[in-house]
């Protein structure tokens, strides 16, 4: 006959302290004079009295336990855990992978800080716009000639020429200029 406090009991069986006094109160536990629970007795009396419309909940019970790794500890011929943690690796340093776990996480929360208030900007998107803006600048200068070729043919004085050359360049390049400011304030705004 084994004999267990209630408290050694309920570890056995992976159940809470309350749990088992709840079964006490309801008389499903055999206990001896002195308060302590008669393991086999006890056992067969609640399969005794257990309720059969209730076994789905119990087995859902027991695969948690399972799954939290308590199973060890329910069944009766168990090895006692050693209560050590596991030897760690040599070069294993706690403090030093939490320093830099801290220091990395520092890093990310300043990133994240200077992206939010527009210090930093997303690279793919600097680069998305420069490409754009160069091509919106080749473009407009490969149409110029096609546009103003007519004009200045006409034009017989160089002088005349140049600054009329000189106005189209500034009139495209002012046009480009404005367009690629734009663009790039489009790319970077963030995406809501």
């Amino acid at each position: 006959m084994e004999l267990l406090s209630k408290s050694k009991f309920a570890a056995r069986k992976g159940w809470s302290k309350p749990y088992v006094s709840k079964l006490a109160k309801q008389e499903r536990l055999v206990l001896t004079p002195d308060g302590r629970v008669d393991v086999a007795a006890t056992e067969a009396l609640l399969k005794e009295t257990a309720d059969p419309s209730k076994t789905g909940v119990s087995d859902r019970h027991q695969r948690d336990r399972v799954e939290k790794g308590v199973t060890a500890h329910v069944t009766p011929d168990a090895a006692v855990s050693d209560p050590t943690p596991p030897p760690v690796p040599a070069s294993y340093d706690f403090q030093k992978s939490r320093a830099q776990r801290e220091f990395f996480l520092a890093q990310l929360a300043e990133s994240e800080a200077r992206k939010s208030s527009g210090e930093l900007v997303e690279r793919k998107a600097v680069e998305n716009a420069a490409y754009a803006s160069g091509r919106l600048l080749r473009d407009l200068l490969l149409g110029l000639p096609k546009q103003i070729s007519p004009g200045l043919a006409a034009i017989n004085d160089p002088w005349d020429l140049e600054r009329e050359l000189t106005g189209h360049l500034r009139r495209v390049l002012d046009d480009a200029s404005r367009l690629s400011v734009a663009d790039l304030e489009q790319a970077l705004q963030p995406s809501n």
